[in-house]
């Protein structure tokens, strides 16, 4: 059975390829298995001399994966350099900068006899399975850290952007690194879920929430370490004293870019009432001067949804809203002149905490808006949700800034639009937004299993 891989644009066929046979991801998981001791025993600074001659190549192809990109899932080609491939490969080359620093052992108890050290050493085999919303950066997050500690690494990308992933197999297979190191099987849920049946040490996961649920039982099954980075429903909290430019420009930025398809994204604005009109004429008015469409000009802010599925469920939330009372400031249906995985750029106000845009994720360019009077209301509707992944504060105060940062259930706050992806910073979740953490020295780690060695003096 052929995987097929269609552009949500126009809805026409781009390629195809095949399913992954249980038998050919039996094969590669066992590949996998016979070349992981070899592959750690190049320790950390031969496999990133390797993987350098991976980021080559990566940055040869850049362009051919972002055009592959837009076209399986329509981010803008105005933005996919700066949220996908130049993000990429900005932390591609961190890890392979930091490793050795990050991995060296170390003392973890002295005394005038004995000393305990603590080595960083590789998990075993990989199941990698990654999204599609940012079709390289996702799979450099998750695949690049498990080489360079040692792991080996069996990955499924999502089928939405199969392309992507064949091409990425394509490069690995022209490269240096061994055979077997890293190899891709292709295929929807039920590929993914054979793959983590199969003998492995551990999986990393990023998508939706109910998916991270089933692998995490698995994994407790198998009693393997399991990463999930899965939903989010971050709460976007606009003070009296905000800066209106700068909430503005990172509401823009944090909820819309990418047709607001973000894990980690602004996805509820909680305003203060004194201020609630003025917010929301001026985010009508910055969404008025947008442009929505094909994704391949140049010109375009914001795409397609990934796909028409994408947008039925997104519509079927606004309804519900409507139907129970909200008001649409902008936006809030399909445009009659583009493809069916389109959707307007929406606001909306009078929101009542039983609707499903403020229950569930919102993973497209809709945003909700409700008001508060005190402090207290504020971080109580901000933790309102089953998810804890980004949270964003807006207020000239910095004292107020950092005390209700720290009572925020979230694992990421930014401050008046200032960013918190960096690849020295962990990325990851309170409550049902995941399990563990990404990138610095605390991803790496997370990917190890921790060894304590006593010697005597």
């Amino acid at each position: 059975m052929n995987i097929i891989s269609t552009n949500p644009v126009t809805n026409s066929v781009i390629g195809e390829t095949n399913t992954s046979s249980p038998e050919d991801i039996h094969q590669k998981v066992e590949n996998a298995h016979s070349v992981q001791e070899d592959w750690t025993s190049l320790g950390v600074t031969g496999r990133v001399d390797i993987l350098r001659d991976v980021l080559r190549l990566f940055k040869e192809h850049l362009d051919e994966i972002g055009v592959l990109s837009t076209q399986s899932m329509g981010m803008p080609s105005s933005l996919r350099h700066t949220l996908d491939l130049d993000a990429g490969i900005e932390y591609f080359e961190w890890y392979l900068e930091n490793a050795l620093e990050s991995l060296k052992p170390e003392i973890s108890f002295e005394d005038s006899t004995s000393l305990n050290t603590v080595f960083y050493e590789p998990t075993g085999v990989a199941a990698v399975i990654s999204p599609w919303n940012f079709p390289f950066c996702t799979f450099i997050w998750q695949v690049i850290p498990n080489l360079v500690v040692g792991n080996t690494v069996v990955f499924k990308h999502a089928s939405e952007c199969i392309l992507v992933g064949k091409l990425i197999e394509d490069i690995f297979s022209s490269s240096k690194l061994p055979k077997g190191v890293f190899s891709e099987v292709y295929g929807g849920g039920e590929v993914g879920d054979i793959l983590i049946h199969e003998d492995i040490d551990l999986i990393s996961f990023t998508g939706s929430t109910t998916v991270g649920k089933h692998i995490a039982s698995v994994g407790a099954e198998k009693l393997i370490k399991v990463l999930l980075e899965l939903g989010g429903s971050g709460p976007g909290v606009v003070f009296e004293d905000a800066d209106m430019d700068k909430v503005a420009e990172a509401v823009f930025f944090n909820r819309f870019a990418n047709s607001g398809q973000i894990c980690d994204g602004l996805k509820r604005l909680i305003v203060h009432k004194n201020i609630a009109d003025k917010v929301g004429q001026i985010l009508v008015k910055m969404l008025q001067s947008k442009k929505v469409g094909d994704p391949q000009d140049i010109s375009i802010d914001i795409g397609p949804l990934a796909s028409i599925k994408q947008a039925d469920g997104l519509k079927e939330q606004v309804d519900d809203a409507t139907s129970k009372g909200a008001k649409v400031l902008i936006g809030g249906k399909k445009p009659a002149s583009l493809s069916e995985a389109f959707f307007e750029p929406t606001l909306l106000s009078n929101l009542t905490t039983d609707m499903k845009v403020w229950q569930e994720e919102v993973f497209g360019p809709v945003l909700p808006i409700v008001t508060f009077e005190s402090e207290e209301e504020a971080i109580n509707l901000a933790n309102d949700t089953v998810y804890g992944l980004g949270g964003y504060l807006f207020t000239e105060d910095k004292d107020k800034a950092e005390r209700v940062a720290t009572k925020l259930k979230t694992g990421m706050i930014s401050v008046n639009g200032t960013l918190y992806l960096h690849p020295s910073s962990p990325f990851g979740g309170y409550k049902k937004s995941g399990l563990g953490r990404e990138h610095g020295k605390y991803g790496f780690h997370e990917l190890c299993q921790l060894k304590v060695v006593a010697t005597e003096k």
